[in-house]
């Protein structure tokens, strides 16, 4: 009788430190989204951004046992962390039905410059450009310790600064940098403003997609397998398919003249040329080559790699108290993909493109000639 007492003992102690610890989490998730809303965490100096991150840090310490439990036994599901505004599906957390609902009712700006990309296609290496050639290279976000999300606002987002505070950036053309990663159909248009697109290798897409859910998620992340199913599905990838979403802004940029179309390979290739046309497309001055020489030394990889606390994409989070920014940085990241997966990706983006006037063969040989 003794042992079944104990063993009874023993379980209800076990329950309790789970139901407490449960109880816990679920305060330090409120707190943690309340304290990253808006400028809560961007608006803060450096000093205050560690300091949050060290908080953090404890909690997940003490955590530790009970997420690695709920790692086990509750996987991430894409289905349960995404929501569908107008047949476009967003990840919860950083998005709302509400904050898409009010990107799409946003009237542009004369002096706004929208940076958009589908997830992990260069949004934030482009909005750097944007900002150093607005300023000529000599913009001050790192030196005064500023984040980007602190002065360049992300059109659906819930963390980072508001459209309505956001600043104008330059002096020759006073402009507000807006992140979005909205499909075409969902983007407000206005004749005034501007669009900078840029695209990437679909495959090289889905390998980073696949390291940013890992390095937010961590062991809660799916296998492969879940990963190719979400990505191409309609009704998953958050902010629609690869193919649906470079098809909609190719169609828009042959439309409108205010569209920049251009692709993250060519950056890498050749980011003094695309520095150029940037400057080109905003209506600013030739820069001289020394502003040039500075606009593509702080838009590096090495430079932004060596500041990324300038660069986060995503405030820090329980699962995520010291993210990277960039985890490879080549534009050959598709060379990771297992083959197999790679074929069918390729296949399946060449048969979704089909009929479209998207450069496929130009861009991406490789993938307009899958089987």
């Amino acid at each position: 009788m003794s042992f079944v007492w104990l063993v009874g003992g023993a379980l209800t102690l076990v329950v309790v430190l789970y139901v407490g610890l449960g109880m816990y989490l679920g305060a330090v998730l409120k707190w943690e989204d309340e304290e990253t809303v808006g400028l809560k965490y961007y608006g803060r100096s450096p000093a205050e951004r560690a300091a949050f991150k060290e908080q953090l840090k404890k909690h997940a310490r003490r955590l530790g046992p009970l997420l690695s439990l709920n790692a086990k036994l509750a996987p991430m599901d894409f289905r349960r962390v995404a929501f569908s505004y107008k047949g476009v599906p967003g990840p919860h957390g950083s998005c709302s039905p509400e904050s898409f609902a009010r990107a799409e009712a946003y009237v542009p700006r004369a002096g706004d410059v929208f940076v958009v990309t589908q997830m992990k296609c260069g949004t934030t290496w482009m909005q750097h450009v944007v900002y150093e050639v607005l300023h000529r290279g000599s913009g001050t976000l790192v030196a005064s310790g500023t984040a980007m999300y602190a002065v360049a606002p992300w059109l659906e987002g819930r963390k980072s600064v508001a459209l309505e505070d956001a600043p104008t950036l330059g002096a020759e053309r006073p402009s507000r940098i807006i992140k979005t990663h909205l499909p075409a159909q969902l983007c407000p248009r206005a004749a005034d403003a501007r669009y900078i697109y840029v695209a990437r290798h679909p495959v090289s897409c889905f390998a980073s997609c696949i390291d940013f859910v890992v390095t937010n998620v961590g062991p809660m992340a799916p296998p492969l397998a879940a990963f190719e199913a979400w990505y191409t599905a309609k009704d998953l990838m958050w902010w629609g398919t690869w193919p649906d979403h470079v098809k909609g802004w190719w169609d828009r940029a042959q439309q409108d003249p205010n569209v920049l179309y251009v692709f993250f390979e060519d950056m890498k290739k050749d980011l003094p040329g695309i520095v150029r046309r940037v400057a080109e497309f905003l209506g600013v001055a030739p820069l001289t080559d020394a502003e040039l020489a500075r606009v593509v030394e702080k838009c590096g990889f090495a430079y932004m790699q060596q500041h990324q606390d300038n660069f986060e994409m995503h405030p820090p989070h329980i699962l995520a108290t010291n993210a990277e920014l960039f985890v490879a940085g080549t534009a050959d990241r598709h060379k990771d993909v297992p083959a197999e997966v790679k074929a069918r990706l390729a296949a399946w983006s060449k048969a979704e493109l089909a009929g479209s006037s998207f450069p496929l063969a130009r861009a991406y040989p490789d993938v307009a000639g899958a089987p």
